[in-house]
């Protein structure tokens, strides 16, 4: 039998992709207005996803569905499966305080705890039963170092976190979410509120999670989508127009729509 020696072995080589998240005939509604309508997606092990699209068309809704914010939203019913790791989290079975843990989530606009750089780091853990001062140590540099943030905080562990500039406590909730090693890390308009540089640092990092997490993202800028996501979904009025690799869908988009957007027409 012959065998292939021409498959390229790095981090796009389809053969040994997994399937981490997958939607599944996914509707939600708030009350009576229906946010998502038929969701169909596969986010694929170690990739970055990134979702696109005009405000309002679902983006976030869905993001916040895949660990199950949406069930803190009054009104709010979903039909449909979502699995992490061929598991419907949404089956009665699901434990959702351990499904956050492996789901983790960074918000729009930092929101670091008023407390100490340490203790910011250090909360999910205890929270997860980790009180060994030893042990604490260890994570809270191991995440703050995942973040790429450790040599300009190791010397203000102690000090109150909202001292930190804007893209610092960013890096310090990203931190913060890798503490409890989660399998997934959700990141919803992540850089929206930051200048520049900040943006560009956390671009960099994501980059390098990506080596041993699942990332999706929602972000309005398209130019970030196409410089660091390999995988995009196009949303409009709640459902998913297209989707594919990013650098596909950006230079020959199949549904003229999505052209219509990313040629800047709409949105």
């Amino acid at each position: 039998m012959e065998t292939n020696t021409n498959i390229p072995q790095n981090e796009n080589t389809q053969t040994s992709q997994k399937i981490k998240m997958e939607c599944k005939n996914v509707d939600l509604f708030y009350d009576k207005f229906q946010a998502l309508k038929n969701v169909n997606i596969e986010i694929t092990e170690n990739r970055i996803m990134s979702f696109i699209g005009p405000s309002g068309c679902g983006k976030s809704t869905l993001l916040r569905s895949l660990n199950r914010m949406n069930d803190l939203v009054e009104g709010c019913t979903i039909t449909g499966e979502i699995h992490l790791d061929g598991q419907n989290i949404y089956s009665p079975q699901t434990d959702v305080n351990n499904l956050r843990k492996r789901v983790g989530m960074v918000f729009q606009k930092p929101n670091p705890f008023p407390m100490s750089v340490f203790d910011n780091v250090a909360y999910g853990p205890r929270t997860h039963g980790v009180h060994n001062r030893s042990e604490l140590n260890n994570i809270v540099e191991k995440s703050l170092r995942n973040a790429a943030i450790w040599d300009e905080l190791k010397d203000r562990l102690h000090k109150n976190a909202l001292g930190l500039s804007g893209g610092q406590q960013q890096r310090l909730c990203i931190a913060r979410a890798l503490a409890v090693e989660p399998d997934v890390l959700l990141m919803d308009e992540a850089t929206s509120a930051l200048d520049p540089l900040s943006t560009s640092k956390i671009e960099d990092l994501v980059i390098e999670l990506k080596k041993n997490y699942t990332i999706c993202m929602v972000t309005h800028n398209m130019q970030q989508a196409l410089r660091i996501s390999d995988d995009t979904a196009f949303f409009l009025l709640g459902e998913i127009i297209e989707i594919g690799k990013t650098k596909e869908l950006f230079t020959t988009p199949k549904d003229k729509r999505t052209e219509n957007y990313i040629t800047g027409r709409f949105g």
